[in-house]
């Protein structure tokens, strides 16, 4: 298991595929993060499995 993981996804906001690094030693998470693409800002949230695997969910901030 890696405590990082890169997680390819899809900005809710432009569309266009970001990819995020996944801190996957805390089980559940939700931050705000700005797309690399076109800066609008997302909520991030995470979960991360018994294995260690993270399960990554994108919303627009206001959501």
């Amino acid at each position: 298991m890696n405590l990082q993981e890169e997680v390819s996804s899809e900005c809710p906001c432009c569309g266009e595929v970001i990819t995020l690094l996944v801190d996957c030693s805390v089980p559940q998470q939700q931050y705000i993060e700005d797309c690399e693409v076109c800066c609008r800002p997302i909520n991030v949230s995470v979960s991360v499995d018994n294995e260690g695997w993270p399960q990554v969910q994108l919303s627009h901030e206001n959501e």
